[in-house]
């Protein structure tokens, strides 16, 4: 018989002794278990002891987490929270420094237990930290200069148990001082810091800027841009990444009116130039973290742009007119008159001509075609940048199309409004970054004004389709699909300069697009003859058993999943992994991102399929619920998804990508004998029926396939011609 589900064997270690092997009741009080274990090592005082997981994590086993052991866990019985936090309370005040340092090393292992955390900052432990590094620091370092690496360690260890148990989210960051903000700002603005002290620092001030406003503006008193810039000069990627999440940090908690200033500031710092040379064209290939942290840097600069984006044009406001006359000068200098020659209404008709030669839509008043958000006067600016930084090209747009007859010319104002409103939505301005993306693209980083000369190649290569479709008015957004597409595409394959991305759109032409489209179109076609669509359906489930057999096996062979928190930076992993029976789902937490497959028996948790009664996905998911700006984000929604099983109990999830996502849902639908319905599905669908139809139907190449079988023919009046073979 198996042994009783509330029964659980365990070894338990105690310092000195053999282990002991114990069978473990889980109906009874954790206290009682502590307490039989105490006395079968004739230990008093079973009040001051504990039980942690006897791994690198150390955490403390409590009623609420006790259903994590399982069979065969190895446990430690060890001093409570309670008492190991009074203990360290005291040791970290010790006057010996080398007992002072190991107190510190300890106490920073132990606050990633939240058990242990909320007892060390009941004992008022997060102040006696910050009193410490305010005004202990200030006797460490007299010895600095002959205890340097000392100070340092301890300094480190100080700030890294306050980043953990900080992390938990028990105290409130806006409960500290300015005098332990400055100290914090001290160590980032210092020129020669120990690696791990500026970490830590650069780590706090970011979790400051991002978790309170007031704490924001004591910040961006104490660090300046000029200081944080030496840190992007080192070759330490870490640290550079650190400090980029710290602008970002200092950048997205700004007033709208200092954005504009904090971005001039960060030109005038050359940033991008910095960046540029010490982290994207460096020897070291980027991490996850720090193409994030690039990302939101690209996000939060192109955001800039929405206010112009989101601005009308005041068709009365003279100086916006201005701009539209700047327009026309450039284009028509040499035809020009000057403004105090012929009468008003000789000039008057004179513009409206010139207004449609620049291919705008009102060409009495220019201005109205600006009163579109998006794009709005972004669209102006951009068209003025191209006019005087790029005139020849600009010059030669113009011209060629307004002395075109053959109603194919292509309308420069209104392509030029078009396709700012289209790169406004391929770059997605005016959106909060992802927590999760780490889209950023190197060209990006090559010019103070990237948008306006991605605009200028973009506008360019609109021109040259129109040209190469023979396009005319009516077939307007026809050409701004085919250029959507040619951008997406040169996109995807990451250029590194604006010069490499208006290569790779060269080899994009109008023919070549519908080569792209040609081929693909043959490799989802779709046959609709009767015969056709019968094989289909015949073929259609062996297709749906084979995607389901995939899906199942991509869970037997598992995924690591991120725990998302306040602090991206400190992630902290779990993997999840089915059976190979399809019966249990084995989960647990990890370390770090692990390289390949985890092993059953190294998941200490599992949740039988058959618990199971539902998947949720998307905002209806209860960790999607949960206040806070990381879980508003709508890509984070797009890749949440729970598990529902017993009396209201949840598995949350948070998909590494879209791909892992429909994976995921669609394995465990198929578990629970529902239907997969996710994109990857229906591509999957479309792709190998596609390939198994032509597979079929390879013999029957230029043979026409009948509508309708063919007749079967009567019976032969007698069977004499069957060779009889005996």
């Amino acid at each position: 018989m198996p042994p009783p589900a509330d029964i659980v064997k365990v070894a338990i270690e105690w310092p000195g002794a053999f282990p002991k092997l114990m069978e473990i009741d889980q109906k009874k009080p954790l206290s009682a278990i502590i307490k039989e274990v105490c006395e079968g090592w004739s230990l008093g005082n079973n009040e001051n002891f504990a039980l942690q997981i006897a791994d690198a994590t150390n955490f403390y086993i409590t009623e609420k987490n006790r259903n994590d052991i399982k069979n065969g866990s190895i446990l430690r019985l060890t001093t409570s929270p309670y008492q190991t936090a009074v203990q360290l309370h005291e040791r970290i005040q010790s006057s010996s420094m080398d007992a002072k340092l190991e107190a510190l090393k300890d106490l920073a292992n132990a606050s990633r237990d939240i058990t242990f955390a909320q007892e060390f900052i009941n004992l008022d432990g997060i102040s006696l930290l910050t009193q410490m590094v305010e005004s202990g620091t200030e006797r460490y370092q007299k010895l600095q200069k002959i205890m340097k690496p000392c100070f340092g360690d301890l300094l480190s260890f100080t700030l890294t148990a306050f980043v953990e148990l900080m992390d938990h989210g028990i105290v409130s960051w806006d409960t500290f001082s300015v005098a332990f903000i400055k100290k914090i700002a001290s160590y980032v603005n210092k020129s020669a810091m120990d690696t791990a002290v500026l970490q830590r620092s650069l780590a706090i001030l970011e979790s400051m800027v991002l978790n309170s406003q007031d704490l924001y503006h004591k910040v961006a008193q104490e660090i300046t841009i000029g200081q944080l810039i030496p840190h992007l000069q080192g070759t330490d990627q870490d640290i550079q990444t650190y400090t980029i999440a710290v602008i970002n940090a200092l950048f997205l908690k700004a007033p709208e009116e200092k954005r504009q200033e904090m971005a001039h500031i960060l030109a005038q710092k050359q940033l991008r130039s910095i960046i540029l040379s010490n982290v994207i064209r460096s020897t070291t290939a980027i991490n996850d973290e720090m193409a994030h942290q690039l990302y939101v840097l690209q996000v939060l600069t192109f955001n800039l742009l929405e206010d112009r984006m989101m601005t009308k044009m005041d068709p009365q406001d003279q100086a916006q007119r201005d701009i539209i006359f700047e327009l026309r000068r450039i284009a028509f200098d040499a035809e020009c008159e000057p403004n105090n020659s012929g009468s008003i209404e000789k000039r008057k008709s004179m513009y409206t001509r010139d207004y449609k030669k620049l291919g705008f839509i009102n060409h009495v008043n220019p201005a109205v075609d600006f009163t579109q958000i998006p794009p709005g006067m972004l669209a102006l600016d951009n068209m003025l940048y191209f006019a005087r930084h790029h005139q020849d090209a600009y010059v030669r747009i113009v011209l060629e199309n307004s002395s075109r007859e053959d109603k194919h010319e292509c309308p420069f104002g209104r392509s030029s409004i078009e396709l700012t409103k289209m790169l406004c939505e391929i770059l997605k301005v005016g959106e909060l970054p992802s927590e999760n993306c780490h889209d950023f693209h190197p060209m990006f980083f090559t010019h103070d004004r990237s948008f306006a000369e991605f605009f200028c190649i973009c506008i360019q290569l609109l021109n040259k389709t129109w040209k190469e479709m023979r396009a005319t008015s009516e077939d307007f957004n026809k050409v701004m699909q085919v250029v959507r597409e040619q951008i997406m595409r040169a996109l995807t394959l990451k250029p590194n300069s604006l010069d490499q991305f208006k290569s790779r759109l060269q080899n994009l032409s109008y023919t070549e697009i519908l080569k792209i489209r040609q081929s693909e179109r043959m490799n989802q076609e779709d046959f609709q003859s009767r015969p056709i669509l019968e094989l289909r359906e015949k073929i259609q489930p062996e297709i749906m058993e084979l995607i389901k057999q995939q899906r199942l096996n991509r869970l037997c062979e598992g995924t690591c999943f991120r725990k998302i928190s306040s602090r991206r930076r400190q992630d902290k992993f779990w993997y999840c992994r089915l059976s190979p029976n399809h019966k249990v789902l084995h989960y647990g937490d990890l370390e770090e991102s692990p390289q390949g497959e985890v092993p059953h028996d190294s998941l200490q948790d599992k949740l039988p399929v058959a618990d199971i009664k539902a998947v949720i996905t998307g905002k209806d998911c209860p960790h999607m619920k949960e206040k806070g700006a990381l879980k508003q984000n709508k890509e984070v929604l797009e890749l949440a998804f729970s598990v529902l099983y017993e009396s209201d109990e949840y598995l949350n999830f948070i998909a590494p990508d879209k791909h892992e996502y429909c994976v995921w849902t669609d394995g465990l639908n198929a578990l629970l004998g529902k239907e997969m319905t996710s994109d990857y599905t229906k591509s999957d669908m479309d792709t190998l029926l596609s390939m198994e139809m032509k597979l079929r139907l390879l013999d029957l190449e230029n043979i026409q396939i009948p509508e309708a079988p063919p007749p079967i023919p009567k019976e032969p009046s007698n069977y004499d011609f069957v060779y009889d073979c005996n």
